[in-house]
């Protein structure tokens, strides 16, 4: 008998090979660094959220193997029940010092700490209202809630107020990327919390892209001064922190309704204790070292006037810098030219990004130095006159 589910796949795998957004994955045979090795090749690596350079950072895995040594590795159960110890403890407390928050709570992935704060927050009684831009887990967050679920044109203020202004719902939540993930642009955070605050509803705040890089690292609220207890803070650990979690921040009550209600938090085995271990040796090592992030803010500034002189179009003040291609096939193609001159640079496609702004995707990090950073420029302005428009 004919598998129709499986000829469906099969079809939709050829559409995707047709529209040239099939992915691929990479096989590292290197730790993550400002240069690794792919496919026996060493390539300078600008496709890495590692914007600090602490993923290999000799202090943070002296941070995980003391806490292996101590604790061993898995934390064999929820939070809730016993999985939670004394590194998951210190690194909440950390967490809130350092983002100076009242509470945080440790959650498993970015991912998962966006789905548990929408769908504990929200119910069919409430509304969310989403930038177009935002990451696929506050979409999913919404969506899981079963909450009315309203998006407004990427930083159009005007539209998000029209939209508050027409709701009778009893809830309401704002939520919003700080530094969105592909264009490396920063919400405008200061005037959403004022709207927060006009509508009566909750600002949700995914930092991922912010912390560490933003306000001396400490990310955006320290970058725009903000505080309020109507916001929701989630921050992750695998981008600028160099390890893997996310914490949440709030009010006490805020976090006391996650830790009970939160079930991507209720229903997760734990963090490895050195997750929890690292996290908290890297909020330390940006409290002892401010140079890392001021070498981060030096490649940034380096990049965007060599890609001025150079003819390149960027517009962002972040350590995402995108290239828009435009046509999906052609990112591919500007993206294997780049990897033949030595720079790991990925290709970024619809669905991830709208159609029709295919693009590379520059990640610039602290480890990076002043001579890869140009090599890179000097290889993008040959890779893009290699490969045509279509």
């Amino acid at each position: 008998m004919a598998h129709e589910g499986l000829a469906a796949i099969r079809r939709g795998l050829e559409g995707l090979d047709r529209d040239g957004l099939r992915r691929t994955r990479r096989v590292l045979d290197s730790p993550q660094g400002p240069v690794v090795v792919e496919g026996g090749l060493a390539l300078a690596n600008f496709a890495s959220n590692d914007y600090l350079g602490l993923a290999n950072h000799p202090r943070i895995r002296a941070a995980a193997i003391a806490a292996i040594e101590a604790w061993g590795f898995g934390a064999g159960a929820s939070p809730i029940v016993v999985g939670h110890a004394r590194p998951h403890e210190e690194a909440e407390v950390a967490f809130a010092r350092f983002a100076g928050m009242p509470r945080a709570l440790l959650f498993p992935s970015g991912y998962a700490a966006n789905l548990g704060i929408l769908a504990a927050l929200a119910d069919r009684s409430a509304e969310v209202f989403a930038d177009r831009l935002n990451h696929a887990c506050l979409n999913d967050g919404a969506l899981l809630s079963r909450a009315a679920f309203r998006r407004y044109p990427h930083g159009d203020l005007d539209r998000l107020e029209a939209l508050l202004a027409a709701s009778r719902s009893a809830i309401r939540i704002i939520a919003t990327d700080t530094v969105f993930s592909m264009d490396g642009d920063i919400a405008p955070v200061a005037e959403l919390l004022a709207l927060a605050e006009r509508h009566d509803a909750w600002l949700v705040l995914d930092d991922a892209h912010g912390i560490g890089v933003l306000g001396e690292g400490r990310g955006t609220l320290a970058r725009f001064g903000l505080r309020s207890p109507r916001i929701v803070y989630m921050a992750t650990l695998g981008k600028a922190l160099g390890g893997y979690g996310a914490f949440v921040a709030g009010e006490p009550e805020l976090v006391e309704w996650l830790m009970q209600r939160a079930r991507t938090y209720v229903f997760s085995t734990a963090l490895p204790h050195a997750a929890a271990a690292v996290a908290t040796a890297a909020l330390r090592l940006l409290e002892e070292d401010p140079g890392i992030v001021e070498a981060l803010a030096g490649r940034i500034a380096e990049f965007r006037r060599a890609c001025e002189a150079s003819g390149i179009a960027t517009g962002s003040s972040t350590a995402i810098q995108p290239v828009i291609v435009g046509d999906s096939h052609r990112a591919v193609e500007v993206s294997a030219r780049l990897r033949a001159l030595g720079q790991l640079v990925p290709a970024i496609r619809p669905p991830t990004v709208p159609e029709g702004t295919a693009r590379l995707r520059i990640s610039l990090s602290a480890a990076h130095s002043r001579e890869q950073v140009a090599a890179l420029v000097a290889a993008l302005v040959r890779a893009l006159g290699d490969v045509p428009a279509r």
